[in-house]
């Protein structure tokens, strides 16, 4: 088993952090699980109770089969009640709450010119026009909704406005290739597609509706959004629906390369990403929030939609790219928003962390307080960096684990409650029961490593995958029957702390050793000369397998022999001579999908000169693909 450096660096929450926490204490923390686990019918009725239901629900908060031998997978909550995720998240705080005047959003566009603030009271009368909008076409509950929508106020009013009138709404990154739009449409049966002419990130312009105008679609069908909302009333009535009708189809990247369609209900997902979202970052009403993900991805419907819209929060929407028009962008936002609560992805931070401090020393960050990350495992020279730099030492940094399919966080520090070790995602949330098994299914106990799983679900988990539910059952249940399997290694150290290892199929199985890409990653991460690493493996005579590994370095730095050899022997002294990479390539970048996850398998193929790279259209930019093979050819000469 490798320990990390960090495993024994503990940051401890400041008396201040924890003057006004909901939670103050690691014991709290603690009382609150077990009662989260032993009486959940108590615990998670008190959640529900702060919200609005037309109707009580008739059986138990939760109920639930996990094993695959007893019968069919399912998991319900509050079955029998009704109510509206729109209505409580919008109304609620406008009629109840007397937060109509209240800034929902301050949205920052691509360019620092554009901006705009809607408040609680004018986000209600746009998705009631939507909504209206949508009903006037024909669109009822049940109907699929596709939205193929930028980081604009319209995509929130879109998307709130299905859940008003009971329809089910299907996000794409506003994008994806006409190819990956269609199959979405496709699989999702859906009537209507909302979308805009075309977006800039950056520099660089996205014509949305000439992709979306590639997809087979009826011409002349069109309406344009401002002639359709002039006229639409300001009054909608919401939809009641019962607690396990279907929110939302979100797609995410399937093992046979047919995205899978997620699927999350109503009830569930409302309470789970209003608790996670409250807890995890502590939010107070006088909070400025910003969650930099795209809503494309469940990031940002959970938490940049839904999560802090049932909390009554104030958010920033952004459109832009961290470093345009210049690298300072984020920090100019947070300086002009006072934002208190910052949440961003790994790829973020390691593309800040290029540009040194200097850029971050021109602006005032100090309104910030919590500093949050999500995406992927963050590896430890990436984390003090956030903490040191951006958060200058005194902001906690919650390292957030949670898929697609769960809806919310499952893993994660409570700011003012949890010891933060730089690169743990800490202890399980409310709720939630974590185990470790090995290959065999045998749950290993104190120190282990092996596949991350779940004993019982929470309210947010995914109930299955559109259309296809033999496919949610053989991914998530087959393996160990009894358990939710989440496709991700784990290691548990001495003192309790959960460490993600990256998914299960990254994992290196080298002269019948297991180890983790994220383990290498990060060994190599450690060099000042590495920006970004990625290791995947290569077939090997004597091994059965090898490391090959691709390093982006950062601003000039040259790579040669001697640096690959210098890694090579930092690879070795941190985790073992088992571990010492056969090859090291220089990638002067690597391949990305849009929301920034590396793609290991073409780095696979790239290894090994396969050439036949299949469907490229969700990488950010193909052209990465070339200069990689070009580059191979001097690294395995």
């Amino acid at each position: 088993m490798v320990v990390p450096e960090s495993e024994d660096k503990m940051y401890y929450p400041s008396d201040d952090m924890k003057r006004d926490a909901h939670v103050s204490d690691f014991n709290v923390y603690l009382a609150l699980h077990r009662k989260s686990l032993e009486n959940p019918e108590g615990f998670w009725k008190e959640i529900a109770d702060e919200f609005f239901w037309k109707n009580p629900p008739t059986g138990p908060m939760m109920q639930y089969n996990f094993d695959s031998t007893k019968g069919s997978i399912y998991v319900k909550c509050m079955e029998g009640a009704k109510t509206n995720v729109c209505y409580n998240v919008v109304d609620r705080l406008v009629r109840e709450k007397n937060l109509g005047d209240k800034v929902a959003f301050y949205w920052e566009g691509n360019s620092p010119d554009h901006h705009l603030s809607v408040t609680y009271h004018q986000l209600l009368s746009q998705v009631c026009r939507c909504a209206n909008v949508l009903k006037q076409m024909g669109v009822g509950k049940g109907d699929r909704v596709s939205i193929y929508l930028p980081m604009i106020p319209e995509l929130v009013y879109t998307m709130l406005a299905c859940a008003r009138i009971g329809a089910v709404h299907s996000i794409v990154f506003a994008g994806f290739s006409s190819e990956c739009l269609c199959e979405r449409i496709m699989d999702a049966q859906s009537s209507i597609l909302v979308t805009a002419d075309g977006v800039y990130r950056g520099e660089k312009l996205i014509n949305l509706k000439q992709i979306a105008d590639e997809t087979p679609w009826r011409s002349g069908y069109h309406v344009w959004w401002d002639e359709v909302m002039k006229d639409a009333p300001d009054e909608c009535e919401p939809e009641w629906v019962d607690a396990e009708d279907p929110l939302f189809i979100l797609y995410t990247s399937g093992s046979t390369g047919k995205p899978k369609g997620v699927l999350h209900t109503v009830a569930g997902y409302m309470l789970y990403t209003s608790l996670t979202f409250k807890y995890v970052f502590d939010h107070h009403p006088d909070d400025v929030y910003w969650c930099t993900a795209d809503i494309g991805w469940i990031t940002g419907h959970s938490y940049v939609t839904y999560g802090p819209l049932a909390n009554g929060a104030t958010s920033v929407l952004f459109e832009g790219i961290p470093v345009h028009p210049h690298v300072g962008r984020f920090w100019e936002v947070i300086e002009k928003y006072k934002v208190t609560k910052f949440y961003t992805a790994p790829t973020a931070i390691r593309l800040l962390m290029k540009y040194g401090r200097d850029p971050l020393q021109r602006y005032d960050l100090s309104s910030l307080k919590i500093l949050g990350s999500v995406g992927e495992p963050i590896n430890p020279e990436a984390w003090q960096w956030y903490h040191d730099a951006v958060g200058q030492g005194r902001c906690p940094v919650v390292d957030t684990f949670w898929q697609t399919e769960t809806g919310g966080h499952v893993l994660t520090p409570l700011p003012a409650a949890t010891p933060l070790k730089p690169g743990s995602a800490t202890f399980p949330f409310f709720g939630v029961e974590p185990a470790i098994l090995s290959e065999d299914g045998e749950e290993l106990e104190g120190e282990a490593e092996g596949y991350l799983v779940f004993k019982r679900p929470w309210p947010g988990i995914m109930r299955t995958v559109y259309r296809n539910h033999e496919r949610f059952e053989n991914i998530y249940f087959k393996k160990f029957p009894g358990f939710y399997v989440t496709g991700d290694g784990c290691r548990r150290d001495k003192d309790g702390y959960y460490w993600i290892t990256g998914r299960i199929d990254d994992m290196l199985n080298i002269s019948g050793h297991l180890m983790s890409t994220a383990e290498v990653e990060a060994a190599l991460m450690v060099h000042p000369a590495v920006a970004e690493a990625a290791v995947v493996s290569r077939p090997h005579q004597l091994k059965g397998e090898c490391l090959y590994c691709f390093v982006t370095l950062t601003n000039n730095k040259e790579f040669s022999q001697t640096l690959a050899e210098e890694l090579k022997k930092l690879v070795r002294e941190k985790i073992g001579p088992i571990a010492t990479p056969d090859f090291i390539q220089n990638a002067p970048a690597l391949p990305k999908t849009r929301s920034g996850k590396i793609m290991r398998r073409i780095l696979r193929q790239v290894a090994c000169n396969e050439k036949d790279l299949g469907d490229l259209s969700t990488l950010s930019d193909p052209k990465v693909v070339e200069v990689l093979f070009s580059q191979r050819c001097e690294a395995t000469a």
